[in-house]
């Protein structure tokens, strides 16, 4: 069984789901090894000092951000880490939109969310909702030390979380010299258009991913396989990740924090901010209940010990 990229839980409110993060797509590129001719040893790469051209070793290797051409300034990992994000255990939602409204540009590669053991039900529901409303989450997720932006979708029974670009990374059209105006603008004939709408309608056929394949890559294989001269596989045991006892959901009241959830979206900033102070109140209960039962212990420690005597 493949191994989760992440692990954490998919919040949304104040639900949260256990759940895994297992890769969406499989890599199926043939890479190859560089090896000397003359004995077939394999060609290492190097870390190499440009100037005096000798091995670098790893320790003595830090990392630098060239602001300018032979210019760089020096980061610590302390540096690193203060940019980094804290939340490193949840994909937090923070908004709904149209499944529609986002264009192809801004998705760039998919994962699949696996809800972990009794984590079932708020899996389900979240699943159930987005296809009734036709929506999809909008969220941020911490692998490593970088925040990605992502978007969770239902796709048959299960979600899928896809990685997402920022506007940043996108090049804008208009950078480009792109044909603007109507058809008339370029004499496009009424004729020309509707034979054109006719082709494709012609050529239209049902989407069936299974007839596509990389029939590159599967007549490389055959040539690997006939010079091939000797094959063996070794194969790695790989255990299912554990999942702790606080991750049940499938015994959270749902009603309860969707109802709060949605109150907490629709308070004014003044009740908000009351509502900070809210637990603070709640600390006196907690110690009347602790010292009432400390002193039903006491009480069956010393009935206990009458009977005894």
């Amino acid at each position: 069984m493949a191994r989760p990229v992440w692990t954490g839980t998919l919040s949304f409110g104040l639900l949260n789901i256990p759940v895994s993060l297992m890769a969406g797509e499989r890599r199926t590129d043939i890479s190859f090894r560089m090896l000397d001719s003359r004995n077939n040893a394999p060609v290492r790469y190097e870390r190499v000092n440009a100037e005096t051209g000798d091995e670098v070793p790893w320790k003595d290797i830090v990392k630098a951000f060239e602001y300018d051409k032979g210019s760089y300034v020096v980061l610590e990992p302390e540096d690193i880490k203060s940019a980094a994000p804290e939340s490193h255990d949840a994909i937090e939602v923070e908004g709904f939109v149209d499944a529609g409204a986002i264009g192809p540009q801004y998705f760039e590669k998919p994962y699949v969310l696996v809800p972990a053991k009794k984590a079932e039900k708020g899996y389900v529901l979240l699943r159930e909702a987005l296809q009734g409303t036709g929506k999809i989450g909008i969220a941020r997720v911490v692998i490593r030390t970088r925040e990605h932006l992502c978007a969770v979708m239902p796709q048959g029974y299960a979600l899928v979380l896809l990685m997402m670009r920022y506007p940043q990374e996108l090049v804008d059209v208009d950078e480009y010299n792109i044909p603007e105006g109507a058809r008339g603008d370029y004499r496009i004939t009424a004729k020309e258009q509707e034979f054109s709408e006719q082709l494709i309608e012609t050529m239209s056929t049902k989407w069936e991913p299974d007839q596509y394949r990389d029939e590159f890559r599967e007549r490389l294989h055959k040539v690997i396989q006939q010079r091939m001269k000797a094959d063996g596989v070794v194969k790695r045991e790989e255990e299912e990740p554990e999942v702790g006892e606080g991750a049940t959901t499938n015994v959270v009241d749902f009603m309860a924090l969707l109802q709060q959830s949605i109150d907490r979206n629709k308070r004014t900033p003044a009740r908000k901010a009351a509502s900070k102070t809210a637990p603070a109140k709640k600390a006196p209960r907690k110690t009347a209940k602790k010292a009432a039962k400390k002193a039903a212990a006491k009480g069956a420690a010393r009935s206990a010990s009458r009977k005894r005597a």
